[in-house]
């Protein structure tokens, strides 16, 4: 018998002997019992009846299957944007290609604008109270504002020159076909359209102006601003869900031309590649932009402050088309205005370089000259790390007062400084945040292109997943940004964070497998939590080497198409090996909350002369003759049996008889590596909390040392109650703590330490904190 064998036949008679009667007492009652028949319950049950049957489109995997589609839409654009009356204006020509095997009669296109309209309706569906106090902003805005006319205003819907027949229905409209369109062909109609722009500052959206009384100029960020075709796929069919303002957007992917007419001395970028930049640049301009190509350890002026406030004082009566071309591109979007200010730098990436882009007006300086583009510089490389080399050729951080909002390539972000130029940690971390979480949606979902009118925290709480990833690279990146502090302040994604949340009121928290119109705290519930989540997934269930990879082949599976949550699910289970289901079905299926604590800690000594308790077990097994078997015995710390010298004394001296056989079964050199354990303690866990999580715990020793063991979220599996554990060791056992460094987010750590520590009142707090 080796060592490791011996070692495990001595602790399982102490196990057997020890829980043996209250093993029997449970059989016995077992059979006794008759129950009423259940269904299966077990956290760790599959996801069969959750997830949708893998077929031809999606595989087992989690991977596209054979037969995997996605239709595409390319649009050919001409914009014009009046800066006098705040107007935008377009035609557009839609070539929507049916690559699906299925006939379609109608198409449908997005009229995300008309959530403004007069017929919009999201209002109506919002209950509302009259508060006892009101601030006078608010007040004015709701109730005393004069009504913005806004929406989209369709001229013409034509298929060559001939008027087509549609049905706008909120923020749908349906265009009916002159005929079917077949799998493979193509259908090209075009759209004559025409909306007044809002004011995103004061009256909310995702995009729209915002008004300098100071200068009188504007400063636009556009997005939404055109019809867009909706996403016809194998798991929806037409994803035509009205627009109510929380669920984003669907979208498919295609190609882009857009030529976009604004005043003369306006600075303008957007999604795509900008074709005519000898035509709108200035020579001055084209030389700090070649310069600005080589430059990778910081940003090149492409128009500086004083450039830019010079220009808010021209109001140019003339125009300027900037023409730009996007390949394979989900969206589109601009921004445009005389008072920017133009900064680039080159980032490398891969083996190809990637510009990194500000725009922002004197009063965003001087926080976004010292900040926004080493944040999309840093942001590019870690979510490249993490995911996929960024594909496109920029990337570009717009400011905009009260904006947090993206797009392939670009983005509005927040963060303005006091008029006088100073700003709070808040205010910079804030900004420095934002930019990170917008420039991170390039890749979900402009990328990996989820369906955000259904899924939300697809996009959002990957997103923000990545987003805390990348903010404590940014961190490493630029020590001095964040000193004093020696780590990134993250907003989200520390698992402590999401406690209060999830150990709120059940009554105002969905799952987050819930539509986004259906949740109650959209920021938490799609952002935050599963943030969260996965951050606990990787740093705490799966470690980041495993986790790290598999997320990689989720990203890189689904660049470009159309993922659902069981292909990402099923995805991160294939590529690891780890078996996840009981982790799905906990964070993202219900709101069950993680509260795991210590219900006992038990004492025992070992002896071997038969005990009362282990007597009675032999004879359950007709051994009437204990001293006929090589065996020990476990006295509990309260048992009678138990005395003071046997307390004095180690495990060989009160088993001498180990002692005996261990001299007859080892060599000299095995028994020189045997420690034979002095304390024995049975460890008993509860759960009151519905999550199952593995059980971080810390052992501390008489000595000072500690031991820190994490057992597997599976130690649940079969009873998610209590469960057991049997620590031995040669140092006298002082503490145990579950979760000590709060990896968990555990809502409840008052039952999380033996001996259970004091717990503050809040007098008590109150006066510590006086003091």
């Amino acid at each position: 018998m080796n060592t490791t064998n011996a070692i495990k036949t001595i602790l399982i008679f102490m196990i057997c002997i020890g829980f043996g009667n209250a093993q029997e007492k449970k059989e016995t009652q077992e059979k006794n019992r008759v129950e009423a028949g259940h269904t299966n319950q077990n956290k760790f049950k599959q996801l069969y009846d959750e997830f949708s049957t893998p077929n031809q489109y999606r595989t087992g995997s989690g991977a596209p299957g054979e037969a995997y589609y996605q239709n595409t839409a390319d649009y050919d654009m001409d914009i014009q944007l009046d800066d006098l009356n705040q107007k935008l204006s377009g035609f557009e020509t839609i070539t929507y290609t049916n690559n699906s095997p299925d006939e379609l009669t109608y198409l449908w296109v997005q009229l995300d604008q008309n959530i403004r309209g007069e017929k919009g309706k999201s209002d109506l569906i919002r209950s509302q109270k009259l508060p006892e106090v009101t601030p006078m902003n608010r007040f004015v805005s709701t109730y005393a504002k004069q009504p913005f006319k806004g929406g989209f205003n369709i001229e013409s819907v034509s298929h060559k020159g001939k008027a087509l027949t549609y049905t706008i229905h909120q923020t749908m409209m349906r265009v009916d076909l002159p005929k079917a369109l077949q799998p493979g062909d193509k259908f090209q109609f075009s759209i004559k359209w025409w909306y007044n722009l809002n004011n995103h500052v004061t009256d909310g959206g995702r995009s729209g102006y915002e008004y300098f009384e100071e200068d009188g100029n504007y400063a636009y960020v556009i997005a939404q601003f055109f019809p867009r075709m909706a996403v016809y796929n194998d798991v929806e069919g037409w994803q035509n869900y009205q627009f109510w303002g929380s669920g984003e957007f669907a979208l498919p992917f295609g190609d882009y031309k857009v030529n976009i007419t604004v005043p003369a001395d306006h600075i303008l970028d957007a999604t795509g590649k900008l074709k005519n930049r000898k035509k709108v640049f200035s020579k001055k301009m084209i030389e700090r932009f070649e310069k600005a190509k080589n430059s990778y350890d910081k940003p090149v002026f492409i128009v500086t402050q004083e450039e830019a406030e010079k220009a808010e004082k021209g109001f140019s009566k003339k125009t300027k088309t900037w023409q730009f071309e996007a390949k394979q591109v989900r969206d589109f979007a601009f921004a445009s205005s005389r008072k920017f200010i133009w900064d680039m730098q080159a980032v490398k990436i891969g083996d190809k370089s990637v510009m990194a882009v500000s725009l922002y007006p004197k009063e965003g300086n001087p926080l976004w000259e010292e900040y926004s583009t080493k944040v999309v510089a840093s942001t590019l490389k870690s979510y490249s790390r993490m995911t996929f080399d960024y594909p496109y050729h920029k990337a570009i951080s717009v400011h905009a007062k009260r904006q947090g909002m993206e797009y392939p390539m670009i983005c509005w972000n927040y963060g303005r400084p006091e008029k006088d130029g100073s700003y709070s940690d808040r205010v910079k971390f804030g900004m420095i945040s934002v930019i990170i979480h917008e420039i991170g949606h390039n890749f979900f979902p402009m990328i990996v292109n989820s369906d955000e009118r259904q899924w939300g925290w697809m996009d959002e709480g990957i997103n923000t997943f990545v987003q805390y990833v990348a903010e404590q690279d940014f961190a490493e990146t630029y020590p001095n940004a964040i000193k004093p502090l020696n780590k990134y302040p993250s907003r989200r994604g520390d698992p402590a964070k999401i406690v209060p949340y999830m150990k709120g009121n059940q009554s105002f928290i969905a799952p987050i497998m819930s539509n986004p119109e259906q949740v109650y705290q959209l920021g938490n519930n799609a952002y935050g939590k599963p943030a969260t989540a996965l951050n606990i997934l990787r740093e705490t269930v799966m470690g980041r080497e495993l986790f790290d990879y598999a997320f990689r082949t989720y990203s890189q599976r689904w660049m470009f198409k159309h993922p659902t949550p069981e292909d990402f699910f099923r995805t991160m289970e294939d590529a690891s090996s780890v078996d996840l289901d009981w982790f799905w079905r906990g964070w993202f299926y219900t709101t069950d909350v993680v509260d795991i604590g210590i219900e006992s800690v038990k004492k025992y000594y070992v002896t071997d002369q038969p005990t009362a308790s282990g007597r009675t077990f032999l004879q359950k097994y007709g051994v009437t003759n204990p001293k006929n078997i090589d065996a020990l015995y476990v006295v509990p710390e309260n048992d009678t049996e138990l005395t003071n010298e046997m307390k004095s004394k180690t495990t060989l001296e009160n088993a001498p008889r180990l002692k005996e056989f261990l001299l007859d079964n080892f060599t000299v050199v095995e028994r020189q590596a045997i420690e034979v354990p002095n304390y024995f303690y049975t460890i008993t866990f509860e759960k009151p909390g519905g999550l199952v999580m593995p059980i971080l715990v810390t052992y501390t020793f008489a000595d000072g040392s500690e031991e820190q063991v994490t057992y597997p979220a599976q130690i649940w599996r079969k009873n998610d109650r209590q469960v057991k554990r049997v620590l031995a060791s040669q140092v006298q056992l002082v503490k145990v703590q579950v979760d000590k460094d709060q990896l968990t987010a555990d809502v409840n750590t008052t039952n999380n330490t033996w001996p259970k520590e004091k717990q503050e009142n809040e007098f008590e707090r109150f006066k510590k904190q006086q003091n």
